[in-house]
């Protein structure tokens, strides 16, 4: 039960980096990251569409911590939905060079964290015993 717990608040916590950064995003578009607003429109508009989902992501990860250890199939398709995102942010790497001190963090998470808990919380369900 112990494990379980823990498992419960390190998801829970790290619920909070997709909505505070999402909600933040949409509320204030890139103004959030310190840049001025996007010309043309369309780029903004796009920039929080994606955050919308990220946020979104946040909330489908939030749904999981009431009986994590059976929510394994929505778990890992969310997280897999964000080592994608992690994947892409590779592609901009590559593309056009290192991005911002928080994004870096955002690969940290994405292709490092996520997995992780991927991870335990799959070893957590197979041994769970109510």
């Amino acid at each position: 039960m112990i494990e379980k717990r823990l498992l419960q608040i390190v998801v829970a916590v790290a619920c909070l980096v997709p909505l505070s950064v999402g909600g933040q995003s949409i509320l204030h578009g890139p103004g959030f990251l310190g840049h001025a607003p996007v010309i043309p429109t369309d780029l903004d508009s796009h920039f929080r569409y994606i955050s919308g989902i990220f946020f979104a992501l946040g909330l489908g990860f939030v749904s999981c911590v009431p009986a994590i250890e059976d929510k394994g199939p929505r778990f890992r398709l969310l997280g897999a939905m964000v080592v994608c995102g992690g994947l892409a942010r590779v592609v901009s790497l590559l593309a056009v060079g290192p991005p911002s001190k928080g994004h870096i963090f955002g690969f940290a998470m994405e292709l490092g964290v996520v997995p992780l808990l991927m991870l335990w919380q799959y070893r957590f369900s197979k041994h769970y015993r109510p």
